[in-house]
């Protein structure tokens, strides 16, 4: 059975900022998920929570280590972009923004 980016979003629940200490796709950086036409791959677009973030390449690593995973997931490609900038106001799960203390 083909995977959806709804599957590709429940595993990259797996991943988190190890600054923050909460999963990417509740915090809001999760901006995409695509399938790619061909190779049963996917494309996801994710930001950082600051362009200065020195975790950035672990995150992206992380993304494409928990997409390649999925047994079947072919390439996996990852955009890193800033605009929008990450608003965790805006952005973040009700259980992130109470884990920030944003209420």
């Amino acid at each position: 059975m083909p995977f959806t980016a709804d599957d590709v979003r429940e595993t990259l629940k797996t991943v988190f900022d190890p600054e923050i200490g909460i999963n990417i796709v509740d915090l809001g950086l999760i901006y995409g998920i695509d399938e790619l036409e061909s190779d049963d791959g996917f494309r996801v677009v994710f930001t950082l929570t600051t362009p200065a973030c020195p975790v950035g390449p672990m995150i992206q690593a992380q993304i494409q280590e928990a997409v390649r995973s999925m047994e079947g997931i072919g390439e996996v490609e990852t955009e890193l972009v800033f605009s929008p900038p990450w608003d965790p106001r805006e952005m973040a799960s009700d259980e992130a923004k109470f884990e920030l203390g944003i209420f």
